[in-house]
């Protein structure tokens, strides 16, 4: 009998074995088969694959050759196999599968594809392994109900700890730069949630901020340059407007600051991202934003209606109202509008 040989170790889950083996990437277009896409979902174990995921991760493993990293996969195999131990009562071994079992994965089905397409373009991937934790085949029902529990549990990482932790992302990292280097920012954004309780000590999430920061860059090219400006603008953003010190004099409560006034809302930070675009292009007139300190960011005002305020009273979360708070911000600095800004400005007064 033929069979494949991987290293192994066993363990013990809900009174069943399963083995944690390491197979070659070479060998991991062998083991699983694409299920045919024309299968109806009750008779098919897994999703189907989402073809516009592959690249994405294909070359995530290519450009970082030597530092690349994919959690386990999981599989069932149907078929005969048999756990060799090295020695008695010892749960380190080899994992013997006849080669006409038939393997079933349960979780990591995009891992998978990415690596076999990563493989097609750089074949010395093939010696290199990865841990695939297998069960014993027990029928589709349990394959689907498995799919289920791996994926249900399953907890994605906050944008703004991903955002944290990643030191390959130039943008990633001139964004953390920007936060340790303006104080207020460090001293208010929150870099591991993407939501703010309404107690929270802190302002802003490093999400939200980074994506407002994401508006101000013109490429993907991050310089020294484009770190000193991002640094230099939010810094006059913070310095400028009278709220940020009055609550940190504590003249004015973090609550007030949230429930009373729009400068916490993301859609404004947004706003002040599109402004800060428009100041890139126009350094000479960086000096105008110390008229920020004579708008009205109150809720009440009632030049936010239709801006940033909807005629409920709700907060409006969109591009339009993006581009209409920064309209009316660019305006009180005495900024031109472009066209189509005047566009949008038309909607805000209903001509």
């Amino acid at each position: 009998m033929f069979t494949y040989n991987f290293p192994a170790v066993k363990g013990l889950q809900a009174g069943k074995d399963y083995y944690i083996a390491m197979v070659p990437l070479g060998l991991i277009p062998k083991l699983f088969h694409n299920e045919e896409d024309f299968i109806p979902p009750e008779f098919r174990a897994q999703r189907r694959i989402n073809e516009a995921r592959i690249p994405e991760m294909r070359d995530y493993i290519l450009t970082n050759r030597s530092s690349y990293v994919f959690s386990a996969l999981s599989a069932s195999i149907d078929g005969e196999f048999e756990f060799v131990p090295i020695g008695a009562g010892n749960d380190i071994g080899t994992l013997n599968v006849n080669m006409d079992a038939v393997f079933v994965i349960n979780d990591g089905q995009h891992r998978k594809a990415a690596i076999e397409a990563a493989i097609n373009e750089d074949t010395t991937l093939r010696g290199e392994t990865i841990s695939i934790v297998f069960f014993k085949d027990e029928g589709l029902h349990r394959s689907q109900q498995m799919f289920a529990d791996l994926n249900k549990h399953a907890v994605k990482s906050t944008k703004s700890l991903s955002t944290l932790y990643d030191n390959r992302d130039e943008f990633s990292n001139a964004v953390k730069s920007v936060v340790a280097a303006v104080a207020f920012l460090s001293k208010y954004v929150d870099k591991e949630n993407d939501n703010l309780g309404k107690n929270s000590f802190k302002l802003f999430t490093l999400a939200n901020f980074s994506k407002a920061s994401k508006r101000i860059v013109k490429e993907d090219l991050i310089t020294e340059d484009t770190i000193e400006f991002l640094i230099s603008y939010w810094g006059l953003i913070f310095s400028q407007i009278p709220e940020w010190n009055m609550m940190e004099k504590r003249e004015l409560t973090k609550s007030s600051l949230r429930e009373d006034y729009i400068l916490t809302l993301a859609v404004t930070m947004n706003a002040f991202g599109r402004l800060g675009r428009y100041l890139s292009e126009h350094g000479d007139e960086m000096a105008c934003c110390c008229e920020l300190k004579n708008i009205d960011w109150s809720r009440s005002n009632i030049d936010w209606r239709n801006r940033a305020i909807d005629e409920r009273g709700k907060i409006i979360n969109t591009e339009a109202a993006v581009i209409k708070i920064c309209n009316y911000i660019k305006l009180k600095l005495g900024f031109a509008l472009s066209k189509d800004e005047i566009i949008k400005e038309k909607e805000v007064k209903g001509n």
